[in-house]
């Protein structure tokens, strides 16, 4: 999920709120590591 604070844009994760990139000065520039995160968790060995 992406989370605007006062630094700028944060990816965190769903569920334990872990931050997974960040901060960003635009929205667009979460959403693609937001996007690089879910392409990798998926992605099989």
């Amino acid at each position: 999920m992406i989370v605007k604070r006062k630094n700028g844009y944060y990816v965190l994760s769903e569920k334990t709120r872990r931050n997974l990139g960040g901060p960003y000065a635009t929205r667009e520039e979460a959403v693609k590591r937001l996007r690089q995160v879910e392409f990798f968790k998926y992605r099989t060995k």
